[in-house]
């Protein structure tokens, strides 16, 4: 996607805008900032402004995204995006995502599922490699894939994952992920959960970012959801193993935490999160990774 794309969709999106002069509208920022062992930092600002947002399950709108990455403590880069965001509601299923361009090339995200007991996501994302080579190289990877929800009864579901993601170059990585959710506390929303991961590559090690020939993850984990005056409160830890093709078992850990606004009521929305793992991401195998984020959005 060009430059010159990229003013055109702003353009259809203005008129848009006039359509929906009268609809609720929302304006906010998006932040997200993370570092790992290796040192490499990367921050994400957002500004978002919806033309129409009567609710978090429809919206129109567009997000304009600065980008700053350091990869392995070298030298500092900037990019610049920018996207058209929505999310919609049919009779059966529920979709969103964002679709734009860095000025050289078409990125984003975008899932679609239903509410159905046996429930179904589709998803598509694409985006830079946020490494030294992805940065000098324009390396970038497009995943597609599908999850689905498997209950067995009101405390036992089984939820499997399926996807493949081609990088630049000729590595292709097939994701294969699987979890067991046990509801030990409905009423205080404690589950227990085995989540498991493998994923292989077509090309081991072809650049600079982890890409070893297999890898495996088993990790059980103790997840905590409650819901408090419409907020709802996340906390899981999980601690495990993991090996590669070139490893031997190592230990693997977790640690998620957010916490999200009431979705139905107000004018103001928001959102934190923090996630602490340790799977590997560039070369190194010694590895750390946390990511922290920010969501703030006010309907007017």
């Amino acid at each position: 996607m060009t430059i010159r794309a990229i003013h055109s969709a702003v353009l259809c999106s203005l008129l848009l805008v006039g359509n929906a002069a009268f609809a609720q509208q929302a304006a906010g920022i998006e932040a997200t900032g993370s570092d790992d062992a290796d040192h490499t930092r990367v921050s994400r600002l957002s500004a978002v402004y919806d033309f129409t947002h009567p609710d978090q399950a429809h919206y129109q709108g567009l997000q304009a995204e600065y980008a700053r990455f350091q990869p392995s403590g070298t030298r500092a880069e900037s990019r610049n995006r920018l996207y058209y965001r929505f999310a919609e509601t049919g009779a059966k299923w529920k979709w969103n995502g964002t679709i734009g361009s860095d000025g050289t090339t078409v990125l984003g995200s975008a899932t679609i599922h239903n509410e159905a007991p046996h429930r179904q996501e589709y998803f598509a994302e694409r985006d830079m490699l946020e490494t030294r080579q992805g940065l000098d190289r324009g390396l970038y990877y497009t995943l597609v894939g599908a999850a689905y929800d498997l209950p067995v009864d009101d405390r036992d579901i089984f939820t499997a994952m399926l996807g493949v993601q081609d990088f630049s170059g000729s590595n292709v990585r097939t994701h294969l992920r699987g979890r067991y959710i046990r509801v030990l506390d409905p009423d205080h929303g404690v589950s227990a959960q085995l989540r498991v991961r493998y994923f292989n590559d077509s090309t081991p090690r072809e650049f600079d970012y982890y890409s070893p020939r297999w890898y495996a993850e088993v990790i059980p984990t103790l997840q905590v959801r409650r819901f408090r005056g419409g907020w709802q409160y996340l906390a899981a830890a999980g601690y495990g193993r993991s090996r590669d093709a070139q490893s031997g078992w190592r230990a693997a850990r977790l640690v998620e935490l957010s916490a999200t606004s009431p979705q139905s009521r107000g004018n103001w929305l928001f959102k934190a999160g923090l996630v602490y793992t340790n799977t590997p991401i560039t070369t190194g195998y010694t590895y750390s990774y946390t990511q922290l984020s920010l969501q703030l959005l006010r309907r007017f």
